[in-house]
């Protein structure tokens, strides 16, 4: 394959940034704050994965999404999970109607999954049943109903809300759900200073809003580029050896993940590392991953990936704590010690 030309190459990791900044920018015009979560979410977006915002109701996760919605020319649909939700509320389902014949026949209703970003508003408010019905479109970007195959419209992405399952009336997401969202981006409360500005933004009758300033294809294009970013043998490694860490009683195993880690992370986890740390070397005008990238996407690439043992749970340790214990025993090369890192 032919190595792409430096300077061409430079040109468009420029457009990257710029593109990245318009649209930060006119999400930042509506949200106060929450700078970690803005970039979580335009990292999905530009890798073309799926995300998922954990925090208890009245932070922002919705407005969020649906501001990231109005910068961007995509269609948009918004879902709200309720226990009573049925599959079929959200894929559609075929119906009887009346030909001009007279003959009955059966048509097809779109249901709301045929958008291109969809929010699943607070996803574990309904059943496994009802959850598991976004699987085959967040996996394959289609839907099938009565064994017909409805491709949905490039690009297409499901972001999704959720309270943390310690309140009542909320059901886990299944694992297998779980590993389909790209990022596990956790959103804590604002700052005295953000709360000001909230306050001044939402009780003095302004109303900012957020203007498109990209479409598909533009998007499409970034994300092509972001695969083109260059890793380096031994920094893949690293990655790879970052996530075979978190198997329990694997040749990598950490001992923190043999005495707290029940199940490690898929090799969904190890792609979501480097596609993320490309998306980030980008924003620092690098066209090579390091390993610091590596680090800084490290949490919200495998909080949701690994499933703790009885003992965490007893001794109240979260996925976060062990894996930032996980991440300080992998060393960056695999014959050297372990360094003191720090995810980002």
């Amino acid at each position: 394959m032919a190595t792409a030309d430096p300077a061409t190459m430079e040109a468009r990791a420029e457009v990257f940034r710029s593109t990245y900044g318009r649209v930060k920018a006119e999400i930042s015009k509506v949200i106060v704050g929450h700078d970690e979560i803005i970039h979580g979410v335009l990292t999905c977006l530009f890798v073309g994965g799926h995300a998922l915002l954990e925090g208890v109701p009245g932070l922002g996760k919705t407005l969020l999404v649906r501001t990231l919605a109005s910068s961007l020319s995509l269609d948009f649909n918004r879902i709200q999970f309720t226990p009573d939700l049925m599959p079929a509320d959200i894929t559609g389902t075929n119906i009887v109607m009346e030909a001009p014949d007279g003959k009955r026949v059966f048509s097809f209703q779109r249901g709301p999954i045929f958008s291109q970003i969809v929010l699943a508003d607070e996803i574990n408010r309904a059943t496994p049943k009802t959850q598991s019905a976004l699987l085959e479109a967040m996996q394959e970007h289609s839907v099938t109903i009565g064994g017909q195959v409805h491709r949905l419209k490039e690009p297409f992405f499901v972001m999704a809300t959720q309270n943390p399952i310690e309140q009542e009336g909320t059901y886990p997401l299944p694992e297998a759900q779980l590993d389909r969202f790209l990022f596990k981006l956790v959103v804590g409360y604002s700052t005295r200073e953000e709360l000001g500005v909230i306050l001044d933004r939402t009780t003095r009758g302004e109303r900012p809003s957020a203007e498109p300033v990209i479409d598909g294809e533009t998007l499409i294009r970034m994300q092509g580029l972001v695969r083109e970013v260059i890793v380096a043998p031994h920094v893949q490694d690293y990655a790879i050896r970052l996530a075979l860490a978190t198997h329990p009683e694997g040749p990598f195993a950490a001992d923190v993940t043999n005495q707290y880690i029940r199940w490690g992370s898929s090799p969904r986890g190890v792609q979501t590392l480097v596609l993320a740390a490309k998306v980030r070397a980008l924003l620092d005008g690098r066209y090579n991953v390091s390993f610091e990238d590596l680090r800084r996407v490290y949490l919200p690439s495998l909080r949701h990936r690994i499933l703790l043992n009885f003992e965490a749970q007893a001794e109240g340790i979260d996925a976060d704590d062990v894996l930032l214990k996980v991440l300080g025993a992998v060393p960056e090369r695999a014959d050297e010690k372990a360094p003191a890192a720090k995810a980002g």
